[in-house]
């Protein structure tokens, strides 16, 4: 029998592939985006398909639906659009997990949160487990995407808790692909776009941060083996890719997989920006029998290739 999905920032760069792969599984599936990251560009393939519906809605409004499932991913993800109005990515966090906890809790549906590694700030224990509360500045830059996401992780334990709502957390790390905004700031998408464009690519700091870089089919597979582990297991889970690179070596990396002439141009360092990031997966790999398929040089050229298209 067809589940009913409802998955909130669906036409972003998560929430399309995620909507995509659960058509693919055979699901009716509703998309809700009010298009300040996401773009109807990403999801128009789908329109045809009947059992995929478009909504245009803002997620800190009540929004009222019957499904089985909803995947809460709404909120934008990279510091140049999160920062851009701080104030709207808590609200987007904070109110729009009311909603949807609040949705969830009133049709019985199960409901994901799309958490974010963010919510370890710049931690001090490598790798990071699950139980590490994290090193957040809560009143950084950074803090409105951080802060608000720890918010929404404690909005969904609650609800567990006091209304025995069915909630899953997955604390999701850097991610790349397809659909990726070419301006979002993050750093796959950058030095992408400025390698194909010949310009200098810009490292912030020394370039000896860390990062891990996930593949986004990778990620959604993770995703939907979340949503559908038993109801007692809530989480929260780490997903993403355990092998780390530094941001040089990725530059580097880039250049060479597009043939590039662009030279590496040192840059200071933003605030907060955290110098490590990588998940411990044993939790996944456990729980949800998921480890990441697709290592960084396959990954990279199927994205160079999606921004060669569009740039």
């Amino acid at each position: 029998m067809k589940k009913k999905i409802l998955v909130t920032g669906g036409a972003g760069f998560l929430g399309s592939h995620l909507c995509e792969k659960l058509l693919e599984q055979d699901n009716d599936v509703v998309c809700l985006d009010n298009y300040f990251t996401g773009a109807k560009k990403n999801i128009v393939h789908l329109l045809k398909n009947p059992y995929f519906e478009l909504i245009r809605h803002d997620v800190t409004m009540p929004f009222l639906i019957e499904v089985d499932e909803i995947y809460n991913l709404a909120c934008p993800a990279s510091p140049i659009h999160y920062q851009y109005n701080p104030i709207k990515t808590i609200k987007t966090s904070v109110m729009g997990a009311i909603n949807m906890l609040g949705l969830a809790k009133r049709i019985n549906a199960k409901v994901l949160q799309a958490s974010t590694s963010e919510v370890y700030g710049d931690p001090v224990i490598h790798p990071q487990t699950e139980d590490y509360w994290g090193n957040v500045n809560p009143i950084g830059i950074r803090a409105c995407y951080d802060e608000g996401k720890r918010c929404a992780e404690s909005l969904f334990v609650n609800y567990n808790r006091q209304n025995n709502v069915r909630i899953k957390i997955l604390r999701i790390f850097n991610t790349y692909g397809p659909r990726m905004l070419p301006n979002d700031g993050r750093v796959v998408s950058n030095f992408i776009v400025q390698a194909l464009q010949g310009k200098d690519i810009t490292i912030y700091g020394d370039g000896k941060q860390t990062r891990s870089f996930c593949y986004v089919d990778d990620l959604i597979r993770a995703m939907i083996s979340m949503m559908n582990t038993p109801d007692n297991f809530t989480g929260p889970v780490n997903a993403g890719n355990p092998n780390e690179f530094t941001i040089a070596e990725l530059a580097e990396k880039v250049i060479e997989l597009t043939k590039s002439k662009s030279k590496i141009v040192i840059c200071p360092l933003p605030e907060d920006d955290p110098t490590q990031r990588q998940p411990n997966i044993t939790i996944a790999k456990k729980e949800l029998n998921w480890e990441p398929r697709i290592e960084l040089e396959e990954g990279l050229l199927k994205t160079i290739e999606y921004f060669k298209q569009i740039i």
